[in-house]
């Protein structure tokens, strides 16, 4: 998972990413409010662990400007050294999905991060999924359409998998990169998109994801991608 973390010194930061990294979390982090505003723009986070004092915010005032501007619902941890109910309440009602209590336990973030997660990302058994015509079978590396077996690549079968996991999430074409081949497209930024974009045009052929199919993948300008549910007869959004 993609985990943007805003803390207002060094050391915190370090120490957040430290419980989350050996969890197979990926962390960038921030020390600006500004900063990740501008990045949530334009990337893709699966979560936000944020301070409730920063120099140029405070956690109440980011989350909110979270709610009302992102289009899609990133989960927040908000840290914090306050402890009582109006606090606690202020942070919720700004839009924080949980509050830990500073100074920071290892083993309460990772479990509260890894709760967080399980009631955001429902997932169905890792064994066996299934969207309409589509049967994944990860531990297999098999999918099947209409019961017939679709032969892809190993990174364009988790890139399939990738996106039918978040089904109507606009994911950036860095989240992509980094997600499915582990890399950053500052790595090679031309190499990078291309490949990005020949196999989200072959995943769509071998799947026939089009509009009257039911499903389709949309390019995002500026962003990457996002993969969408249609409404097959009328063409439109389902």
């Amino acid at each position: 998972m993609q985990i943007a973390v805003l803390a207002n010194n060094g050391e915190e930061l370090a120490l957040i990413a430290s419980i989350l990294q050996p969890l197979g979390h990926d962390c960038q982090a921030f020390s600006l409010g500004s900063a990740l505003e501008r990045e949530l723009l334009r990337e893709t986070f699966d979560l936000v662990v944020l301070d409730w004092q920063l120099p140029d915010t405070t956690g109440p005032q980011f989350a909110r400007w979270a709610r009302t501007t992102l289009k899609d619902r990133v989960p927040m941890l908000m840290m914090t050294q306050r402890n009582e109910e109006e606090d606690i309440v202020e942070a919720l009602v700004a839009g924080a999905d949980d509050i830990i209590v500073s100074p920071i336990r290892p083993g309460e973030l990772a479990a509260r991060v890894c709760a967080l997660m399980r009631r955001a990302y429902v997932q169905q058994p890792a064994d066996e999924q299934r969207w309409g015509r589509y049967h994944f079978l990860p531990a297999r590396q098999r999918l099947e359409m209409d019961g017939a077996p679709v032969v892809l690549t190993q990174k364009q079968y988790n890139l399939a998998l990738l996106l039918f996991r978040n089904m109507g999430r606009v994911l950036s074409r860095r989240y992509l990169l980094e997600s499915v081949w582990g890399i950053s497209n500052s790595m090679w930024p031309d190499q990078a998109s291309r490949s990005l974009d020949t196999h989200v045009s072959r995943v769509r052929t071998a799947l026939q994801l089009r509009p009257e199919s039911g499903y389709r993948i949309a390019a995002v300008y500026g962003q990457g991608y996002c993969f969408e549910a249609v409404d097959a007869d009328a063409g439109g959004l389902a």
